[in-house]
């Protein structure tokens, strides 16, 4: 089975997607970190040179091209925003989480993080709204919906335990 996490930067998906993994006996691989080995650049190098739509379709592909692995993979905070990219994630029988990490939370581990081109060109007011327009669409394009205010282990149990249904 595939799984992809998807919500706002910071939410936690790497850090809970790789314990999710472990407890449910499958790979774990970050969207992001595929891209970056992909391109061999970073992800600001890739905004800077290429583009973000550039790299949001290089995302798309990644992504399509997990479908029908036995893994657990964290989306990079744009990846499930596109309508195509869910719905080939769906029509391919993967189940799409999104963790619902209330804004200040995410705000919080995010600010600064210069490896994050849309928070170093964002005030948090700008980041605020980006995270309100993109919480309507993961509603829209996941299929199952955790609210993760526990721990990164907490919240990985809620992972397995919403697939075990």
């Amino acid at each position: 089975m595939t799984v992809f996490l998807c919500g706002f930067m910071g939410c936690g998906k790497s850090t809970i997607g790789k314990l999710a993994a472990k407890k449910l006996g499958c790979g774990f691989c970050d969207t992001d970190d595929l891209i970056v080995r992909t391109l061999e650049m970073t992800i600001p190098e890739i905004f800077e040179k290429k583009g973000e739509p550039f790299f949001r379709q290089t995302e798309a592909e990644i992504v399509k091209s997990l479908c029908g692995k036995t893994t657990v993979a964290a989306c990079g905070g744009g990846a499930m925003l596109n309508p195509d990219t869910a719905k080939a994630a769906k029509d391919a029988g993967a189940e799409i989480i999104f963790l619902d990490v209330p804004f200040e939370v995410c705000y919080d581990r995010i600010k600064g993080d210069t490896n994050r081109p849309i928070v170093m060109r964002s005030t948090k007011e700008e980041l605020c709204e980006l995270y309100n327009s993109r919480r309507d669409v993961y509603l829209r394009h996941s299929t199952i919906r955790l609210e993760c205010g526990g721990s990164p282990v907490e919240n990985a149990e809620l992972i397995a335990r919403s697939l075990r249904k």
